[in-house]
């Protein structure tokens, strides 16, 4: 196989707002880099990207489709994987562990709302990972479109150092082309080439001012980065418009630029400049650093470089079901080869994967190779054990990658199989979708007996129950949306057991004294404390799961505990009565008898909440989001006459929210919301919900 040049590979995400237009733009550039020949709508249900069959209903993005493209850019082909994210909230998760593994990204923005809520938690997401990105302003033939405004916005809304590389000839129903600020030339596309051709021209006349201005500021901010240019800037000399492209491509991958490129992917114009930018100012997997993880081995911190012939590893970043092909489990690759029918060590889990088929994934669509290798994102089939966030690796080079965090879910429903033969589906559905998707997850109520499905929204939950009954045939009856409430505790406090039972002729026996504490912000931390083997070895590992077991049980209403310290300090043990089983429950006991004494309390998921409202509702608003408990965090006046109203709000009181504001506002207002933490219930909430469980129980 030829070694390829990882000069010429660009690993980047599609990212937006929902509504930005994110999944046209993905839909032209498959168009205009050739793997399609007639352009899909997402308002056709044809799109590529959206593939499963909810996405073409409902026209948002769920699950993160990936693609390969070629794109020629100074007569030599690059090529360019995509992940297409959701812009949806409830989806977050999905671009975070796209992010996790992209180089660099592409921020679409509405020309008319600039940047929205949810383009806000997306560019943080990206801050996290430290991805460079550059902006396309999108939907500049809209009516109240303004590229100025929205150019602003990134700089007032994200704190970002935005640098115009286009400004727009015309907008609205006039929007024709763009000023190319580089090359100072314009550019009009062509209408019935479908965009696919463009051409040329001068600089109309009332532009020329504002399209000099703009040079001068994009010449200000590449000199910022590279001192060459600097001084070049303060002695007035020419700086060449391969200067500027090389300070600007700095700049970005640096984290102190980011390049704005502007168009309209539905009207077909600015698609082709907007992947020069790609290729010309977002990183190749060697101009970001190389990898970091830990050899499992010995504990210490190692490196991988985007290299074919390091040792091998990668991150599985998605799992996959695929109805003729089983698991398909996605992978970036970070450094050396991997070959199909050959094994990969999944160090995470300690297990040795089969490796069946590699593939290049388009869509849902797919190409099968025999070999890939650093910086390529590919999908293999036949590796059983693996989850998301686990590497896969070398077994003679070992190496864990930093894995993908996600948060809990914040609310959950009950199903019930709707017949006896759905009864034996269910279980299987979602442990399939569990293992596909970890913000979702499953569990049994202790007292009812009933499974519970939890995610990170309603919407999410809805598209769970909807791909039950599509993808695995499964009829289920769903209850009614519930808080996932936690609890924890706020002060220390000792627990005792001496667990003893006499069955038949042999007993049972434990001692277990334990002390525990409050730990904001993380979790479940357990320490061995123990002297002089009061507890054995053997032994300590049951307490421990007997403990974590009263943790998932909760103590006032059921609902899992978290952010407590637990140390095991004493013990004893009996040398024919003893064993695991005895010491999980004196654990377990211990550990309730310390939470009753140390002030338990249930913890409420909070939401952050946007409102976008005309400034006649305000007031309404307002009121409505009190009544809700809100608390306020700030009010912005946006062009326009509207109002951005922001409130941190429990998610108890947020059920129905959309429905009541669309009806109060007469549907000219919009929200949206997102998972930000737990609070401390008030006390008459936690009575109420801890009285509804034990009512449920009784």
């Amino acid at each position: 196989m030829a070694k390829q040049d990882l000069n010429l590979f660009r690993n980047i995400g599609i990212m937006a707002h929902i509504d930005a237009g994110k999944t046209t733009t993905t839909e032209r550039v498959l168009y205009y880099t050739g793997i399609t020949h007639k352009i899909g709508e997402v308002h056709e249900g044809t799109a590529i990207m959206d593939w499963m069959e909810q996405e073409q209903e409902r026209g948002i993005t769920i699950t993160s489709a990936a693609t390969t493209c070629f794109w020629e850019r100074n007569g030599v082909d690059h090529r360019i994987n995509i992940i297409d994210t959701p812009g949806h909230v409830d989806f977050t998760m999905e671009v975070e562990r796209s992010l996790r593994v992209l180089d660099g990204a592409v921020a679409v923005f509405d020309g008319v709302a600039g940047v929205e809520p949810q383009s806000e938690t997306v560019w943080r997401q990206a801050d996290k990972y430290r991805v460079p990105r550059l902006c396309f302003i999108n939907k500049l033939d809209r009516a109240g479109a303004s590229f100025q405004r929205s150019f602003e916005s990134i700089i007032t809304r994200l704190g970002a150092n935005p640098v115009a590389l286009q400004i727009p000839i015309g907008l609205e129903d006039q929007f024709k082309g763009v000023v190319d600020i580089i090359t100072m030339k314009g550019l009009i596309w062509n209408d019935e080439s479908k965009g696919a051709k463009y051409e040329t021209a001068e600089i109309p006349q009332e532009l020329k001012e504002e399209a000099a201005a703009a040079r001068e500021k994009l010449i200000e901010a590449v000199a910022t980065v590279d001192d060459n240019l600097m001084h070049k800037y303060i002695e007035g000399e020419k700086i060449s418009e391969d200067e500027i492209r090389g300070a600007l491509r700095k700049g970005t991958i640096e984290l102190r630029l980011v390049p704005v490129v502007t168009g309209s992917a539905f009207k077909n114009k600015g698609v082709q400049t907007l992947l020069d930018a790609v290729v010309d100012y977002l990183p190749s997997p060697l101009d970001i650093p190389p990898v970091e993880g830990v050899n499992p081995k010995n504990g210490h911190k190692e490196t991988r470089p985007p290299d074919a012939s390091a040792p091998f590893s990668g991150l599985v970043f998605k799992i996959m079901a695929d109805k003729h092909l089983g698991q398909l489990s996605f992978v970036r690759i970070y450094s050396g080869t991997i070959k199909s029918g050959s094994y990969a060590y999944n160090s995470a889990k300690d297990t040795r994967e089969r490796v069946g088929r590699l593939m290049l994934m388009h869509a849902n669509k797919r190409e099968d190779i025999e070999v890939a290798s650093a910086g390529e994102i590919i999908a293999i089939g036949g590796m059983k054990q693996v989850t998301t966030g686990d590497t896969v690796c070398d077994e003679t080079k070992p190496i864990i990658l930093e894995a993908i965090d996600f948060p809990a879910p914040v609310i959950r429903v009950a199903v019930e199989p709707k017949t006896r033969a759905d009864q034996d589906k269910l279980g299987i559905a979602l442990g399939r979708l569990a293992q596909e998707d970890p913000s979702f997850n499953v569990s049994t109520d202790h007292e009812t007996g009933q499974t519970i499905i939890a995610g990170m929204g309603e919407l999410h939950l809805e598209i769970i129950v909807d791909r039950m009954k599509r993808e695995f045939g499964v009829e289920a009856n769903v209850g009614k949306p519930q808080v996932a409430y936690r609890e924890t505790i706020t002060q220390a406090a000792p627990g005792k057991e001496i667990f003893k039972k006499q069955t038949g002729g042999r007993g049972q026996y434990a001692h277990v004294e334990l002390e525990i504490e409050p730990a904001p912000g993380e979790g479940f931390v357990f320490e061995n404390e123990i002297k002089g083997g009061a507890i054995p070895r053997e032994f300590i590992k049951p307490t421990e799961q007997g403990i974590h077991d009263a943790m998932e049980r909760g103590y006032l209403a059921g609902y899992d505990m978290v952010d407590i310290k637990v140390r095991l300090v004493d013990g004893g043990f009996h040398e024919v009565d003893s064993d695991e089983r005895a010491f999980i429950i004196a654990g377990s006991l211990a550990f309730q008898d310390a939470v009753k004494k140390a002030k338990p309390v249930l913890l409420e998921p909070i939401m952050r909440v946007e409102v976008v409202t005309p400034e006649e509702y305000v007031g309404s608003v307002n009121g409505d989001l009190s009544r809700r408990r809100g608390h306020f965090e700030k009010t912005e006046l946006r062009p326009g006459g509207v109002q951005v109203i922001t409130a941190f709000v429990p998610l108890s009181d947020m059920f129905g929210y959309t429905t009541d504001l669309r009806s109060a506002t007469q549907g000219r207002a919009t929200s949206t919301m997102h998972f930000e933490r737990y609070d401390q219930a008030p006390k008459n909430v936690a009575e109420e919900v801890i009285a509804k469980v034990q009512g449920v129980a009784r």
